[in-house]
């Protein structure tokens, strides 16, 4: 079998995963703190057939050798952390990190999830919870039926407007997360991310406070892709693919040849 087919075959798989990231890139172009993913390649191992340096001769060596490569791989997809453009809204709840950090989220399982999106709803019994799956941001925040205004600082005082209160009343201190290496974050859906072994463990603290991000209530921070910048990826991976099809087409033409010439 002629090598340059499984060459191109590689290169084959490698521009369909870089597809399907920027297919789900794309489609999250519109979700809440979502953030971009790239796919990273790495050449695949070389046969050598003249190793640089080898004698060629009793008082020379050769400058360069002979190495072929064998194709490529897909080794990782990497997650973009840069932050995403805000939206003020019209909901008290609606917060956004500006700046470095995650909301911390209560799974069902008693493990903690961390998110960059801060669309948060009331639970029937006032508790803060995330908007598309209602588990409940920690510490818990627990709003009275009676509230008037909900208000959140830039350092996650969170207060409320009671009724014949002139005073707003404190009820809670919002904490958020940070990673030594956000990148090592596992993302599992449901805009969640959990903590691995690679991203380390969770340094949490008062926002504004040790690097950590300002809250800003009100709004909302939004997806960090470019639509133009996939758009133009996607083209690059449309041609790179028709361009490997290519070289399996020219090396069966070649062997067709051979096989009826000879």
């Amino acid at each position: 079998m002629h090598p340059a087919l499984w060459i191109s075959k590689s290169g084959l798989d490698a521009q369909s995963t870089e597809l399907q990231v920027t297919s789900n890139n794309l489609a999250n172009a519109s979700t809440l703190g979502y953030k971009k993913s790239r796919a990273v390649f790495e050449d695949l191992f070389y046969q050598t057939v003249r190793a640089p340096g080898s004698q060629s001769s009793q008082n020379t060596e050769l400058p360069s050798g002979l190495m072929l490569g064998t194709g490529v791989k897909t080794v990782a997809t990497q997650k973009d952390f840069t932050q995403g453009s805000f939206q003020l809204t019209q909901n008290q709840l609606d917060m956004a990190i500006e700046g470095e950090g995650f909301f911390q989220i209560l799974r069902p399982d008693g493990s903690t999830g961390y998110t960059r999106a801060g669309n948060f709803q009331l639970d029937e019994n006032g508790q803060v919870v995330m908007a598309g799956s209602g588990f409940p941001l920690q510490p818990a925040i627990n709003v009275p039926d009676d509230a008037i205004s909900f208000d959140v600082s830039i350092d996650g005082i969170v207060s409320v407007q009671l009724p014949n209160q002139a005073a707003p009343a404190i009820l809670g201190q919002i904490q958020t997360a940070n990673f030594i290496n956000p990148v090592g974050l596992k993302p599992i859906g449901q805009n969640l991310f959990l903590e691995t072994q690679a991203s380390g463990a969770p340094i949490v603290g008062n926002p504004s406070e040790d690097g950590l991000g300002n809250l800003r209530g009100g709004q909302l921070e939004s997806s960090n892709v470019s639509v133009v910048e996939e758009l133009v990826g996607l083209i690059e991976t449309q041609r790179a693919y028709e361009i490997n099809a290519k070289v399996i087409s020219g090396v069966d033409q070649m062997l067709q040849y051979v096989n009826q010439t000879l």
